[in-house]
């Protein structure tokens, strides 16, 4: 049986709302059950994904929801702004890739820390970045 998701949507204008959002993150995570290390990858991607909404992107939101099937519980984030955009994703996920001071991990590692990871972003048009982690749940 599938529930409709719990969503959390959380405003990113300032460094102090990447707090927020990892606080979010966290408690879906919690709520979902997952381990430690779930939660940790978790919160890991949605701080990065969040700092880049923020740094690169001039602010947007997160939408944070928790999901339950049968026996899985999914946490589904989703980053939007309505900065300058991507203009090449591929490059853009290439570790050590920046347009900034950064050291490049930020988009490739929320990436490798999910289960699955999808961008939307064009020049001039912003950019939407979706992630979500999954585990099974105890009988």
């Amino acid at each position: 049986m599938t529930q409709t998701p719990s969503t959390e949507t959380v405003a990113i204008t300032t460094e102090p709302d990447i707090v927020g959002v990892r606080k979010a993150a966290r408690d879906a995570a919690i709520k979902a059950g997952f381990s430690l290390v779930q939660q940790t990858k978790l919160v890991t991607a949605a701080s990065e994904l969040a700092r880049n909404a923020l740094v690169y992107g001039g602010g947007g939101q997160a939408e944070i929801a928790v999901e339950e099937t049968a026996g899985t519980a999914t946490v589904h984030l989703t980053f939007t702004d309505n900065g300058p955009g991507i203009p090449d994703v591929e490059v853009a996920l290439t570790d050590g890739y920046t347009t900034g001071s950064g050291l490049g991990l930020g988009l490739g590692g929320a990436r490798r820390l999910s289960d699955q990871f999808e961008i939307d972003s064009a020049p001039g048009k912003g950019t939407t970045i979706r992630m979500s982690i999954s585990a099974r749940r105890s009988p």
